[in-house]
């Protein structure tokens, strides 16, 4: 068996031996996208331990781990009969897009102060999201909740929609740790899901937010008060 070839870059050694091993071995050959959304997962939480714990050489590592299974997917796709694509691809659209989101860097546009590069950012990315029905479109419903709440919270906020009732602020996330962590507890105590409750929670507000971008909507309070 030969070895694998030694390409310009490691980025060029990585796409040939995803390749080689998807030639040569039966059970990468059997391996499809949605086959492969668990080890994409439980990469995804490996790679966050190591941000939040790990050492230089657990985020290098898993960092790679990440990165092959985006390898791997460029490869499955780059042999669908009908619509296929490459790891080129891949990295093409997100450089476009990034180039994009990014116009001042890469343009005239000035950015002096995060919060100038968050509007930019915003503004950049709005054009490219123009034709989305909805501004909940393209939050994955998979996430786990608390993630999810995050996003659908950040999206309501522009709509002036607010979660009710509003509860009390935390100095810091220690303090916001803990009272989570009651909270399960709680929950735990009197036989309660706390996954399944705050993503119902979730839904709830997400149908206020679509009832909100209904033409004819009445406006909400943020938008009373301008």
């Amino acid at each position: 068996m030969s070895s694998v070839p030694v390409g310009d870059t490691s980025g060029a050694r990585l796409v040939d031996a995803m390749r080689q091993i998807r030639d040569r071995c039966v059970w990468t050959q059997g391996i499809d996208h949605r086959m492969l959304v668990p080890y994409l997962i439980e990469e995804s939480y490996e790679l966050v331990e190591a941000v939040e714990a790990g050492s230089r050489e657990d985020l290098v590592e898993e960092l790679g781990d990440v990165l092959w299974q985006v390898v791997f997917h460029a490869e499955i796709a780059s042999r669908d009969p009908d619509a296929p694509f490459d790891f080129d691809d891949v990295a093409e659209a997100v450089t476009r897009k990034m180039v994009h989101r990014h116009p001042h860097v890469f343009g005239d546009e000035q950015a002096p102060t995060p919060e100038d590069v968050l509007r930019v950012w915003n503004a950049a990315k709005a054009t490219e999201k123009a034709q989305r029905a909805s501004a909940l479109e393209g939050i994955p419903q998979a996430m786990p909740s608390l993630a999810l709440a995050d996003k659908v919270l950040g999206r309501a906020a522009s709509l002036g929609v607010r979660p009710e009732p509003e509860v009390e602020r935390f100095a810091d996330e220690d303090a916001l740790g803990d009272h989570l962590l009651a909270v399960v507890a709680a929950a735990k105590a009197d036989g309660l899901d706390a996954e399944r409750a705050l993503r119902t929670a979730v839904r709830r507000l997400s149908a206020r937010v679509l009832d909100a971008e209904r033409p004819g909507a009445a406006p909400t309070t943020a938008d009373r008060d301008g």
